[in-house]
């Protein structure tokens, strides 16, 4: 009789996360940190639609936008790990700790890991006033005029600044680059002519070359896209082995217990497989990941592996900053 009163005590003060219950029934928040519709911003939207019904609690979203994500991602790091409180980050997790000097974040220990959700290629447009038609006639032009060209990113660390640093450097012509905070801005300015060209994700590429609103010279996959057909690759005009994904992670503050993070790891692999979730991202083109992946293991795996990769692109190209 002692030992079940004594049980029953325990139960009560435990903690619900302990049990993969979270701790308020306050809504979970996946906080973005770049800018309202941006591409990672696109995809979390969508998933927090899909995940609010296989978690069975409302999931919002939150942009946090700065330079490179940094203030977004250490909010989260620094937040309660009690499942309430949840990042989505892109490929930039696994770039950041080369291309800062003073991160105020370890991507390796800050974070309980949920699983990987998309793969989503890219394409490198242009505003509509630019001569070239073709990878060919854009390299020759961008040759001639190495002065007037500008290239736009998202920020330091982000996808489209990776694809950029990674074209000038495979094509030995740099350009001057111009940072936004998010890639909705820089899409807004190269569609007005302020800037030439831009690198990024088809979640918000698609649409703009499908409705003839940016200048398209290729995809950065090694086969054509099924969403967008008639875009030929780089790597089939010439640019031999240029190929660029970028995948994105759901991370919780490091701490989350174990049960928490199991249940929105199962959340997240229901909601990878939903029909509207599904739909959603065949029109932008984006590849959602094998259900092995969308796993805790299977994002710190692939984590590691892409800080690998990408330090030694980094470090040849010196692009650091404080």
């Amino acid at each position: 009789m002692f030992i079940k009163a004594l049980s029953a005590a325990l139960l009560a003060v435990m903690p619900l996360a302990a049990f993969g219950q979270f701790s308020s029934e306050r809504p979970v928040t996946i906080v973005v940190p770049f800018s309202a519709g941006g591409p990672t911003d696109v995809v979390a939207r969508r998933l927090a639609i899909a995940m609010t019904t296989t978690l069975g609690r409302t999931v919002i979203v939150e942009n946090k936008a700065s330079a490179g994500g940094i203030v977004g991602s250490q909010g989260v790091a620094r937040a309660e790990p009690d499942g309430n409180t949840l990042l989505m980050h892109n490929i930039g997790m696994s770039t950041s700790p080369s291309l800062y000097r003073k991160l105020p974040f370890n991507p390796l220990t800050d974070y309980e890991y949920i699983g990987q959700v998309v793969d989503v290629p890219m394409t490198l447009v242009g505003k509509k006033s630019l001569p070239a038609n073709d990878l060919k006639e854009l390299l020759a032009y961008i040759a001639a005029n190495r002065q007037k060209i500008n290239y736009a990113h998202a920020g330091l660390g982000t996808a489209s600044h990776l694809c950029g640093l990674l074209f000038m450097s495979r094509t030995e012509l740099p350009m001057t680059t111009i940072a936004y905070k998010g890639a909705a801005p820089a899409l807004t300015d190269v569609q007005g002519g302020h800037v030439d060209l831009i690198c990024d994700q088809t979640s918000t590429t698609a649409q703009l070359i499908k409705t003839d609103r940016v200048k398209v010279f290729g995809a950065t996959s090694l086969q054509r896209l099924p969403v967008l057909p008639n875009v030929p690759t780089l790597a089939e005009q010439g640019l031999s082995n240029f190929e660029i994904s970028v995948w994105h992670g759901l991370y919780a503050p490091k701490g989350t217990p174990k049960p928490v993070i199991d249940r929105l790891s199962k959340a997240l692999q229901d909601a990878l497989v939903t029909p509207s979730f599904k739909q959603a991202m065949d029109e932008l083109g984006i590849n959602i990941v094998p259900r092995e992946k969308a796993t805790p293991e299977g994002l710190r795996q692939h984590l590691e592996a892409e800080i690998k990769r990408w330090a030694p692109i980094i470090q040849a190209a010196k692009a650091y900053a404080d």
